[in-house]
């Protein structure tokens, strides 16, 4: 019975301007392991860690449907297939665990096919399953992702990032459901506004690829989204403030949050105790974990045992 490993990273998205159109893959993993079952076999799924108890163990679990969706692409019938995922990505925290959900079912389902499919094409589908693509851009990819939808195509590109960055995250006990932070959001906004994210997404780019974290302190401010996030979670202010005043080079709301994420290069346990520190005197429960960004997306560990990939 063919068993196959994969590995899928967390993600943040919009890095503060770049509103859903920037995504950076973190080292901070999810494991599946997928073996094909017999005929006349019920889908087995059993999750541990994060969503244990919470999340679908059967053919509605995300990761099963995105396999499917694979297999339903190649014309190919799913076979019954035991699933085991080990989960370490926060769930309805902005940290992309959908994203790796499907992304890692992609690619599972790819490896057990053959990979009869590039990994544009299943940027393509994790895309269309997950309905907007900055974090699967970068759970699919790795690394730093410009991404733009243009008449239903996809456009990406990879944006270089300093190899001393690290991510500083304070993860609140505190769930944001991402439909939940979307409603909060304007219409429009004003021209004003717009220039004003413009710029400072285009300067984040420029800052990133040309190694000046100087830049990101400006560079990841945000008028599109933030501003308005804050209303559903107060505390964001203050905890922002203490990054920046403990040396953050930039400091942002992870996707629809509810972590916020400090950049930092060697300040990063002073940003991350002065981040916890805010936050609990602002009554906001919740835990620090310093990482830093990967250049691998979603891969495969291994394939009937044979060792094929390693690292992050």
């Amino acid at each position: 019975m063919p068993t196959v490993e994969v590995r899928a990273p967390a993600t943040t998205a919009n890095l503060g301007p770049g509103y859903d159109c920037l995504g950076m893959a973190l080292d901070l993993w999810n494991q599946i392991t997928v073996t094909t079952l017999g005929d006349g076999s019920e889908p087995e799924v059993e999750v541990v860690g994060e969503g244990d108890g919470e999340l679908a163990t059967d053919a509605e679990n995300l990761t099963y449907r995105a396999m499917a969706f694979l297999y339903g692409e190649a014309d190919e019938d799913m076979p019954p297939v035991r699933m085991r995922c080990v989960n370490t990505i926060p769930l309805s925290r902005g940290l992309g665990s959908s994203a790796a959900a499907i992304a890692g079912g992609l690619v599972a389902a790819n490896a057990l096919l053959g990979e009869p499919f590039t990994a544009n094409d299943l940027l393509e589908m994790a895309a269309t399953i997950e309905g907007h693509p900055d974090n699967v851009a970068a759970a699919v990819h790795g690394g730093l992702q410009l991404v733009v939808m243009d008449d239903q195509q996809l456009y990406t590109a990879p944006i270089d990032v300093p190899e001393d960055i690290q991510a500083v995250l304070f993860v609140p006990d505190r769930r944001i459901a991402t439909a939940d932070a979307r409603r909060v959001l304007p219409g429009e906004v004003s021209v004003a506004d717009a220039v004003y994210n413009m710029s400072r997404a285009a300067l984040l780019v420029a800052g990133m690829q040309s190694n000046h974290p100087e830049y990101l302190s400006i560079a990841t401010q945000d008028r599109l989204h933030q501003p308005y996030r804050q209303a559903i979670f107060p505390p964001m202010k203050v905890i922002f403030e203490a990054a920046r005043n403990a040396g953050a080079l930039g400091v942002f709301l992870s996707g629809s949050g509810s972590t916020i994420l400090a950049l930092a290069r060697d300040r990063s346990m002073t940003v991350a105790y002065e981040m916890f520190d805010a936050a609990r005197l602002a009554g906001v429960d919740g835990r620090v974990e310093i990482t830093r960004p990967t250049g691998m997306g979603a891969h495969v560990l291994s394939v009937e045992g044979s060792q094929v990939a390693e690292g992050s």
